[in-house]
């Protein structure tokens, strides 16, 4: 009776073999984790409910004022704005979500490509903006047509395509800012609040100083994208102003909190 033994090539594939089968995690997997996480806090599942009941208590009374004689652009407008003001705190509570609740180092353990993480972060709050932003247009496209059908309100169906652009652009905008306000920062009441008392600060400034009303639009970007939430359209000098100011909330806060978040020590506390 004789008794195998591995040979040495045999046992030298084992640990390939074990080392293929270990996949890194895919962008859209992580993507979908980092979705999901907006969803299993209670501020971010409150927030989006806020948005919600918002939305209805702004249709509601459109209905009502006027016999909701108003057409359906106005209708999209009256819901989008207060959407855009408060979609940017989405982001923030997904980026601040690893700090907050202190799961970054997990988190950072099972996916050590801490960029790739911050880039999933900014995808999937983006994909929540979106997919808000068509519930409210479907939402304020339903109230047009109740109106029309039951108070005898005018037919009138001119929001463009092209204000439906304007508008994702906007929630794209907007929720990368929240983001990188969040990775930057790392607070959730310090990114609320700057995000929130930025705009205020620079209209304050814009409406006190004469000269500062032509700077403005080149450097507060609610400023640069109200022409967007209104279907306005945009010249070259608008869209030169947009990207200014984009470059100065949008990409250099998202930019530094990508570094910060790649370069600093992670810790359970």
């Amino acid at each position: 009776m004789t008794t195998a033994t591995p040979t040495r090539d045999a046992r030298a594939a084992r640990p390939g073999r074990a080392r293929a089968d270990v996949r890194p995690v895919s962008f859209s997997t992580l993507t979908l984790v980092e979705w999901r996480k907006q969803l299993d806090t209670r501020a971010g599942r409150w927030l989006l409910a806020v948005i919600a009941i918002i939305t209805a208590g702004v249709l509601a009374v459109m209905m009502i004022v006027n016999g909701g004689n108003h057409s359906f652009a106005a209708y999209v407008t009256a819901t989008t704005t207060p959407m855009a003001m408060l979609l940017p705190i989405v982001g923030v509570l997904a980026a601040t979500a690893e700090w907050s609740q202190r799961t970054a180092l997990v988190t950072f353990t099972l996916e050590p490509r801490r960029t790739r993480v911050g880039l999933a972060k900014v995808v999937g709050a983006i994909g929540s903006g979106l997919v808000l932003l068509a519930l409210t247009i479907g939402l304020a496209a339903l109230a047009h047509l109740l109106v029309v059908a039951f108070r005898d309100a005018d037919p009138a169906w001119d929001f463009t395509a092209r204000g439906i652009a304007y508008l994702a652009l906007t929630v794209v905008l907007f929720m990368a800012q929240g983001v990188g306000f969040g990775l930057l920062l790392r607070s959730t009441p310090a990114a609320i609040v700057t995000l929130l008392m930025a705009p205020t600060i620079f209209g304050i400034v814009g409406g006190l100083v004469s000269g500062m009303a032509d700077v403005l639009p080149w450097v507060d970007l609610g400023t640069a994208s109200t022409p967007l939430l209104f279907d306005a359209p945009m010249s070259g000098e608008a869209w030169a102003q947009l990207a200014t100011a984009t470059l100065i909330w949008v990409v250099a806060p998202l930019a530094g909190g990508l570094w910060r978040t790649a370069r600093s020590e992670i810790s359970s506390s």
